[in-house]
């Protein structure tokens, strides 16, 4: 009997370390290094699905979005880019990768994608990878995964398909197809504040949208948007709740609705009809 156990023992570390290597082997191919993380201390994006991000994942897809949008680029380009970046490198700014590819998108510069300092800036990250899927006959009509790999040229070419759900749901919410979508809990250190953080915040937005009207909201240390319609009020908003930890957002408002930073969630403001015709933020004091 004691043989007998110790054989089925033996068998089941064996089958164990078989299933762990395939495991490994799956990880290997499809990028899949560590889980999504939980939204303990990050942002949970609800748009007809879920998707729990953390803050710099959550920076970088906003940034990617906003990038398309500036472009011109139509929705279906944003979930492209986003399951790439997916992918590529788990929605983070990566400094290295397999041979000299770095940044967002894993673009090397050997291949002519520009500097590693340049493709180390998500702006300049995207709108090359955005220039590049334009320049793909038919995309609009191929598969994400297809789509994908015309651009990348990746050694795995099914892989970015399996990003295809979460990156629908991040477009929906960032292009404003979706009401109070993205929900981010944030430290209780802010990275910035007053005056330094409304200032890094207006440019950051500036940067990703290009040209915007921007004030100075009256009584508040932060900025106010104005906006043509509710869907672009929710792009912004949106935008400001994912950039919210690196730039010391304290509340975001808009129509009827305010994200905090103290509980990470939307809510409706008591006593007020909101302010339909611009998105309002505030930073931290000092």
């Amino acid at each position: 009997m004691a043989v007998r156990t110790r054989a089925m023992v033996a068998a089941g570390v064996a089958l164990a370390a078989v299933a762990g290597f395939g495991v490994y082997l799956s990880a290997r191919e499809f990028g899949h290094n560590l889980p999504l993380p939980n939204a303990a201390r990050g942002c949970v994006v609800e748009a007809d699905g879920r998707v729990a991000l953390n803050a710099e994942q959550m920076a970088n897809a906003a940034t990617i979005a906003a990038v398309g949008i500036r472009r011109k680029m139509p929705e279906r380009a944003v979930v492209v880019a986003l399951a790439t970046a997916f992918q590529e490198s788990r929605l983070r700014n990566l400094t290295g990768g397999d041979r000299d590819s770095v940044g967002l998108f894993q673009q090397r510069p050997s291949q002519g994608w520009g500097t590693p300092e340049q493709i180390r800036d998500p702006r300049y990250a995207a709108t090359k990878f955005y220039n590049a899927l334009r320049k793909v006959r038919g995309w609009e009509r191929m598969e994400i995964t297809d789509a994908a790999q015309k651009v990348q040229r990746s050694a795995y070419p099914r892989a970015y398909q399996q990003w295809a759900d979460e990156s629908t749901v991040l477009t929906r919410a960032l292009l404003g197809n979706a009401t109070g979508a993205v929900a981010c809990t944030v430290g209780r250190e802010p990275a910035m504040r007053g005056d330094a953080a409304a200032a890094a915040l207006t440019a950051g937005l500036k940067l990703d949208w290009g040209r915007l009207e921007t004030s100075v909201p009256a009584e508040l240390t932060g900025l106010a948007v104005p906006i043509a319609d509710v869907r672009v009020g929710w792009r912004y908003a949106h935008w400001l709740v994912s950039h919210a930890d690196d730039h010391g957002v304290k509340t975001v408002r808009f129509a009827n609705l305010e994200w905090t930073a103290d509980d990470g969630t939307w809510s409706q403001v008591r006593g007020s009809s909101g302010t339909p015709d611009q998105v309002i933020a505030e930073v931290f004091g000092d």
